[in-house]
């Protein structure tokens, strides 16, 4: 989607959708990153990447072969990975200051 319009916030439909129904409340902790005291922060493109990869494989596992699965990863072409990803590493940031507080 090339379009320079926003849609609730977010880069687009698109990713405001995946966001709410697949990522919803999932943390970087709960992908598997580590997140202590003096640990460095996971890049966004490596976050995003996770992401993209665990909703082509939501994708594998609920979808038959066919137009409908053609349709889900053409709509996932247009999602903004990585600004999931920052948002996901800002909420982490946040997270990690009420915890040391």
């Amino acid at each position: 989607m090339s379009q320079d319009t926003t849609y609730q916030g977010w880069a687009n439909y698109a990713t405001w959708r995946v966001r709410l129904e697949l990522f919803d409340g999932m943390t970087l902790d709960d992908m598997g990153y580590e997140l202590g005291e003096g640990d460095e922060l996971p890049e966004p493109y490596d976050v995003g990447q996770d992401l993209k990869n665990r909703a082509e494989e939501h994708i594998e596992m609920t979808s038959s072969e066919g137009i409908a699965r053609d349709y889900a990863y053409a709509f996932l072409s247009d999602v903004n990975w990585r600004e999931i990803a920052e948002h996901m590493i800002e909420d982490a940031i946040e997270e990690a200051k009420y915890q040391t507080a």
